[in-house]
């Protein structure tokens, strides 16, 4: 079974662009698994039933996106081998830019799109900055000056990846995505497996349901900001 990791800002295009790319390689829906890691809640479980294609939804909900994505994706892959799957794709968003849901070894995607501002692939971070294939979407309704400096500012987070431009609604740019993609790894297990990045190291007193403000009521790992105060 191939696994692939697809990333990136809410909105930006993801599921589009998972769509095109399975309509473009001509693989059977019922050969696919998609596993949906979400934060509060989402709809896109609705487009991918249109297609046929099998997908469970997960929200993290209270807890920290990036630890909830990490503490469940073996468990995803053993669902998708056991469903008998060809390919397994992994669809994240609303984790925070602090990390990235990449793990060594299988093929990642960040998808990102040119109306979310020109600087914006310099705050995404690791998600960006590690990801093997880069799809930018929505490029059409925006000038080719503009999609310059995104590619720019891409370059200079992540000057290894490809970067693709793709359009969710008529797929342009999905062969060449499939032609990349089908390089991705077959996997069986993520036994031994590492991430390509370490998660949020935060356990916090917010982090288990605490709302009051103030120093007594914080715990745990907890990060300030020197005001320079007496």
């Amino acid at each position: 079974m191939k696994m692939i990791t697809v990333a990136g800002p809410p909105s930006s295009g993801k599921t589009s662009v998972i769509i095109k790319l399975l309509e473009t390689m001509k693989v059977n829906p019922e050969r696919v698994g998609i596993v949906k890691f979400d934060c509060l809640t989402s709809f896109d479980y609705l487009r991918y039933e249109e297609v046929g294609v099998k997908v469970i939804t997960g929200y993290s909900g209270k807890t920290c996106p990036d630890h909830f994505f990490v503490s469940n994706i073996e468990d995803a892959v053993r669902w998708g081998l056991n469903s008998g799957y060809d390919f397994l794709i992994t669809e994240s968003a609303g984790l925070c830019n602090r990390c990235s849901p990449y793990i060594n070894g299988i093929m990642s995607v960040c998808v990102i799109d040119n109306l979310s501002g020109v600087y914006t692939p310099r705050k995404i971070g690791p998600m960006l900055k590690l990801a093997d294939i880069i799809a930018v979407t929505k490029g059409d309704i925006v000038s080719q000056a503009e999609r310059e400096v995104f590619t720019f500012n891409i370059r200079q987070v992540n000057n290894t990846a490809k970067i693709i431009n793709m359009n969710g609604i008529t797929g342009q740019g999905s062969f060449m995505l499939a032609k990349h993609l089908s390089a991705a790894r077959d996997v069986v297990t993520l036994k031994d497996m590492k991430l390509k990045f370490t998660t949020p190291a935060a356990v916090c007193s917010y982090c288990t349901g605490e709302t009051r403000i103030g120093e007594s009521h914080q715990f745990g790992t907890m990060k300030k900001i020197n005001f320079d105060l007496d």
